[in-house]
């Protein structure tokens, strides 16, 4: 009969000494009774670039095994598609609205009365006897930054790593001790992250140009325009990087209740993965996306992200480097990740060790002609989310119902057996052992920003989305898309469809739910959602 840890726990207290452990780091963990975290974040991966949520191109073997070793989730979707308010939003429990994290410039440093005021989970783990180490991307709050016991909290040049930039600049002192900088040749730029040359195609915006012209013109280059093939070993990129400062956190940390994050910086832009990865997944195999060629009539993201700017992301052609790009990054990734759960295995940290795979939001990747997050597109919205506790969890679960990543809050501290903090969120325990009815019905996504210009809110509810600003006096029109039929959204049910009419049954079903989300959380949008007209004359 299989041990629960419960009363796997009452034997070691009762000083049994028949128990069996895999290695004397299981032991300790026995004796002190607490179970660790590995919480392992990508940045900007949609929920289907997994193989086990059906891609037949990317194959990530490692994400695949340890979801079929716990609870796949289905249908999890970002509290925000933008980075800083979504990570807040992770870490606290809390919707954007309440952490007052509305945009990437609040992070870091960001002064403002009343914003992030609330612990984050590892803030409390800490407050309970855990060691917690934090690797890779931030780009939160820094003043939550306290906690973590990292061997290293800054790079040589005195920056902490929990500032902005401050993972860049501590891979750039491991750079500079392995890999040689040198100046680009011939069809090669500067990568921004590790300053070293990479080879641009055709998707690249500078591509053709040469590195002494960029400079003499002082070109303003950004990350999302960079698309090749990174010219460096691969053991030394910032994946390989990163995921080694977590492996190493592990060996050193083995023999005490840990919390340890894995904050990876990718497949975020810039798009350059090395080899083998680069061209892994062959350019000319790549399939653009169907919604490339919607015309976004009657959508409210007809000029988001840039996009009447940027054709590249509307050519067919182009856009399939990128997504050989963005499979190659994820690829490594799960390489990677296979590398770190075998860490965990080795010292027999499996059973006792809640692990916790995610991405803060997605990546359009060509989707509608466009680039990046920012939207309620599905391919920005819906993410990937993996729990692993095999003395708690069973294998092979799938959970369908919808959930937001403000859930994960909640469900760390229960399954650490922490005391309950208060949070906007539910613990996860209930959908993965079906005992909850409730929670899982429909999962709402904010964006605050520029309330009479952006849609604010998406609720998603048995395939059904609606997408609605909270401003009666908007103009950006609302979007109702059905899942079920419409999988690439394309087909807009409300807005300017002549049809709407049809349609206002199921708007104002979503709008109540809607609703009922927002009073439970003291939303001062609330009148706003409620008062504004769904479907127009």
């Amino acid at each position: 009969m299989k041990q629960t840890r419960r009363t796997f726990l009452q034997m070691a207290s009762l000083g049994v000494g028949s128990i069996m452990t895999s290695g004397s780091s299981a032991w300790a963990q026995v004796k002190s009774g607490r179970p660790n975290l590995l919480f392992i974040m990508t940045d900007q991966q949609r929920w289907d670039a997994l193989s086990m949520a059906g891609n037949t191109v990317l194959k990530t073997p490692n994400l695949d095994r340890l979801a079929r070793q716990g609870a796949y989730f289905k249908n999890a979707y970002t509290p925000c598609a933008v980075c800083a308010p979504a990570r807040s939003s992770i870490l606290t429990g809390h919707t954007v609205e309440h952490t007052g994290m509305k945009t990437n410039e609040r992070a870091y440093h960001y002064q403002e009365a009343g914003l992030m005021v609330m612990p984050t989970f590892d803030e409390i783990l800490a407050g309970n006897g855990y060691h917690c180490e934090y690797y890779g991307k931030w780009h939160s709050q820094t003043s939550h930054t306290d906690i973590y016991e990292n061997p290293a909290k800054a790079a040589m040049n005195g920056r902490s790593i929990f500032d902005h930039g401050g993972q860049k600049f501590m891979h750039l002192d491991h750079l500079d001790a392995h890999v040689p900088r040198r100046k680009p040749g011939q069809g090669e730029l500067i990568d921004n992250m590790s300053e070293r040359p990479y080879r641009t195609n055709p998707m690249d915006r500078f591509h053709g140009a040469s590195y002494d012209e960029l400079k003499t013109a002082k070109a303003k280059v950004l990350q999302c325009d960079q698309h090749g093939e990174l010219l460096m070993p691969g053991q030394h990129t910032l994946t390989a990087f990163q995921a080694r400062q977590t492996i190493e956190a592990i060996e050193r940390l083995k023999d005490k209740p840990f919390s340890i994050t894995c904050s990876f910086h990718f497949p975020h832009a810039p798009m350059l993965p090395t080899k083998p990865y680069y061209n892994m997944y062959p350019t000319k195999d790549m399939t653009p996306p169907v919604s490339i060629d919607d015309d976004m009539s009657n959508s409210p993201y007809a000029g988001a992200n840039g996009r009447k700017h940027l054709p590249e992301y509307r050519d067919k052609e182009k856009i399939k480097y990128m997504i050989s790009e963005y499979y190659g990054l994820v690829k490594e990734i799960d390489d990677w990740v296979g590398e770190i759960l075998k860490t965990l295995d080795k010292h027999g940290l499996n059973d006792n060790t809640l692990v916790i795979f995610t991405s803060d939001h997605g990546e359009m990747l060509g989707a509608h002609g466009m680039r990046e997050k920012n939207v309620f597109y599905e391919e920005s919205a819906h993410i990937p989310l993996i729990i692993r506790f095999p003395r708690e969890i069973k294998s092979n679960i799938t959970v369908k119902g919808c959930v937001s990543l403000i859930d994960l809050f909640a469900t760390i501290l229960d399954y650490l057996q922490i005391e309950e903090h208060k949070s906007d969120g539910n613990c996860l325990r209930g959908l993965i052992e079906g005992t909850d009815t409730e929670h899982g019905k429909y999962v709402v996504t904010e964006w605050d920003y520029r309330g009479d210009v952006e849609s604010n809110y998406m609720i998603v509810k048995d395939g059904w989305k609606l997408i609605i600003p909270y401003s009666t006096s908007s103009k950006v029109i609302n979007a109702m898309y059905d899942l079920n039929t419409d999988r690439c959204e394309m087909n807009n049910l409300v807005g300017k469809n002549p049809d709407r009419h049809r349609h206002v049954e199921k708007a104002e079903e979503l709008r109540a739910c809607l609703l009922q989300w927002l009073k439970k959380n003291r939303s001062r949008h609330y009148e706003g959602v409620r008062d504004r007209t769904i479907v127009s004359r």
